[in-house]
């Protein structure tokens, strides 16, 4: 299971980059994910690290989705239902939520895992990308 970026250890590899050298000792190491959320209207958008994660592809995903469903949820207490929430895929590591509530105000945001591929605080990940 993914660990919180509270808990997460510093200096891991993810599985697609690797430094080189011998690869014996990054095998078992799990990738870390960051959740990036983007909220505001066209050009006015604004990007932040939303959660930070630890484990597979599918794990930090299945957190991710975990984030998303429960974004500005469209049910009460009592499970009545207060605003239409519509989730689309963008693709496999980007969705958009657009919630519209009945009294004509709407919000939205945009949820992209990304994976960490590069880190000049870790001895084990690569300063830059290009190697």
């Amino acid at each position: 299971m993914p660990r919180a970026s509270g808990s997460m250890p510093v200096g891991r590899w993810s599985e697609t980059a690797r430094a080189p050298g011998p690869p014996h000792e990054l095998e078992n190491a799990l990738p870390r994910w960051a959740i990036l959320r983007a909220e505001g209207q066209s050009e006015a958008f604004t990007y932040g690290v939303y959660r930070e994660v630890e484990g597979t592809e599918d794990e930090a995903l299945a957190v991710m989705r975990g984030l998303i469903d429960t974004f500005d949820e469209a049910r009460t207490e009592r499970k009545r239902k207060r605003q239409t929430r519509q989730v689309f895929r963008l693709s496999e590591r980007t969705y958009f939520v657009r919630v519209q509530y009945p009294w004509g105000s709407n919000t939205s945001a945009q949820f992209t895992l990304a994976e960490l591929i590069a880190d000049t605080s870790s001895d084990d990940l690569p300063d830059i990308v290009g190697g």
